[in-house]
């Protein structure tokens, strides 16, 4: 049965051999095109360039070697590559065609890298016909290119300066002598090399660079390092106090004639000041401070650049620390002593206006007092901690350290402690009574909007009325549900942020930044809320200025009652009918 059916699936003798024969020439065909089109192999070319006499002589006359050494070429970055892959200028005539050699095509491979390049200045200088402008291969090498983490590459960070001074000998000569060639010298990883402060391929002069730049991005790119300060024993304030100083300050408003760093310290040979040789020595510093102030002396050349009122050191630093301490305390001292005596007084006047204003009437009862309490406390809280977390680099981030761990902790328990309040007003709406007549009392009516309108005509024309029907008018509901509102979006926006990991479990990244802006934005809305129209109403308002007193005490006069809301179901209660802030005050005063 297996033999039949072999028999049977088979093919046609005939059909086989035609199919096959076809089969063959393609592939023969397809065979003959590759090897015509593909590039001649690497050892077409060693054939000749391996003689180590083979030269030409250049456009300008010099003679050049020709020679390329296979062995060095096998260890080389590009050992896989055809030749041709680089000098895509050979032609089939080569050796004995008049095309005149090009850099090699590194765009091919290496586009972004030289997009840079030609931004660079050795760039603009080939672009312009500048002779001797460096290309790729001067700086890489031409068949022995090595990766800069290879001690024997020209990129490798301890080779740089001797790879830039070929061209550059006398930038090279001050660097070896300077602070940054000696560490590099000594094997210190961390020294400034031509490269960190010039950039590696978009290489770019810096003088006449913006002082802006070249003080914060240059040297405060290692100078500001904490890390490097710390490892090497540096004053970690130098970037700090400059930008503090007369000179930083010029800086930073776009001043081009401002002194940087380097207008003092020099760009390559950078010296310390117990130098002789160095520009910021002391017999050196009037003649440097006089480029900027002619006619500078030796007095005026003792000013210092880098003051960090904090630290002690010679005489004059000394008595700048003691006067900045002798403020302080005034500082502190005098005009806290104002802050605590204006309190004083305000909290006394307070509660003579409370006393004069009459009868008080219960608004708030203990539980709603709590809720409110927390609420306030948990609210500047996260308010506080989260634009501090947001800006991490304001003052209002010191508040609670520069621990960014602290911060984040401080927010979440505030928010915990936020939505255990909402846990706690739903369930007192829902099992006290006094919460469920609170919750019925703040629905919105019908008569809520017609209030709404009436006072608005009463604000703009001064007509009509403006008093509000029942226990709570438009401007509380507002509020009262705006926190509902916000609440709830601040909590799972929150909630979502702060369990990013579980959530992404569920649903994509983007549901996370999605809830990010949302919490931002909300944020802010919450917060100008709370400025524009709650403090309005509770503080601002002059029917209750300096301060409505329900949410310390739960009471209000009675006769703010009477005129605000004059169907409040309070009024009518006998409990709250004769309570006032002492008897002696409510026995004093007509009923209004």
């Amino acid at each position: 049965m297996v033999e039949w059916n072999v028999r049977r699936l088979a093919p046609p003798a005939s059909a086989f051999s035609k199919g096959t024969w076809g089969l063959f020439l393609f592939i023969g065909w397809l065979l003959t095109f590759s090897l015509m089109a593909a590039p001649r192999p690497n050892k077409d070319c060693l054939d000749c360039h391996e003689d180590k006499e083979l030269t030409k002589t250049n456009a300008q006359g010099r003679t050049i070697s020709l020679y390329v050494d296979a062995a060095v070429l096998a260890r080389s970055v590009h050992r896989t590559n055809w030749c041709v892959s680089c000098h895509q200028d050979i032609t089939e005539k080569h050796p004995d065609d008049e095309v005149p050699a090009k850099p090699a095509h590194c765009d091919t491979c290496h586009a972004p890298q030289t997009a840079s390049y030609g931004a660079s200045v050795h760039g603009q200088a080939l672009q312009s016909g500048k002779e001797g402008a460096a290309t790729c291969a001067d700086c890489h090498g031409k068949h022995d290119i090595l990766r800069p983490t290879i001690v024997d590459s020209p990129l490798h960070w301890s080779k740089l300066g001797q790879t830039c001074g070929e061209c550059h000998p006398e930038a090279l000569a001050d660097v070896q002598q300077s602070v940054h060639g000696r560490a590099v010298e000594r094997g210190v990883r961390e020294a400034a090399t031509c490269t960190d402060c010039h950039s590696e391929h978009r290489i770019e002069t810096l003088k006449g660079n913006a002082a802006l730049k070249l003080s914060g991005d240059v040297c405060g790119k290692c100078h500001a390092s904490e890390r490097i300060n710390s490892k090497f024993r540096l004053p970690g304030n130098r970037v700090k106090t400059f930008f503090e100083s007369y000179h930083g300050l010029a800086v930073q408003s776009g001043y081009a004639r401002a002194a940087n760093c380097s207008s003092c310290h020099g760009y390559h040979k950078i010296l310390p000041s117990t130098d002789p040789n160095s520009s910021i020595h002391p017999q050196h510093l009037p003649e440097t401070c006089g480029k900027c102030h002619p006619g500078a002396t030796a007095q005026f050349a003792q000013g210092k650049i880098h003051v960090d009122l904090g630290e002690a050191g010679d005489l004059a630093a000394q008595i700048n620390l003691w006067v900045r301490r002798i403020y302080l305390t005034l500082i502190f001292g005098l005009v806290g002593a104002m802050v605590l005596h204006n309190a004083l007084m305000w909290w006394r006047k307070l509660l003579a206006a409370r006393q004069a204003a009459g009868p008080l009437v219960e608004r708030m009862d203990r539980h709603q007092r709590w809720q409110h309490g927390l609420l306030l406390l948990s609210f500047i809280v996260l308010a506080v901690s989260g634009f501090a977390l947001k800006f991490p680099e304001s003052r209002l981030a010191w508040i609670f350290g520069a621990d960014e761990e602290i911060r984040r902790w401080v927010h979440r328990v505030a928010g915990v402690v936020l939505l255990g309040v909402g846990v706690w007003h739903l369930g007192y709406v829902c099992s006290s009574p006094k919460g469920r007549r609170l919750w019925s009392d703040l629905l919105w009516r019908k008569t809520d909007f017609k209030q709404a309108w009436l006072a608005v005509v009463f604000w703009l024309r001064g007509r009509g009325t403006h008093s509000e029907k029942g226990r709570f008018g438009y401007a509380e509901k507002i509020e009262y549900w705006a926190v509902i509102w916000g609440t709830i979006i601040m909590g799972i926006t929150g909630l979502a942020i702060w369990f990013k990991m579980e959530i992404t479990h569920w649903v994509p990244r983007w549901v996370v930044e999605v809830a990010t802006t949302i919490h931002y934005y909300e944020a802010i809305l919450a917060c100008l809320a709370i400025a524009v129209w709650h403090f309005y109403h509770v503080i601002f308002d002059p029917d209750v200025y300096p301060m409505n007193m329900a949410w310390w005490d739960g009471r209000v006069p009675r006769r703010w009652l009477e005129k605000h809301h004059p169907d409040d179901p309070a009024l009518t209660q006998s409990g709250d009918k004769t309570e006032g802030s002492t008897p002696s005050t409510n026995a004093a005063k007509p009923k209004s």
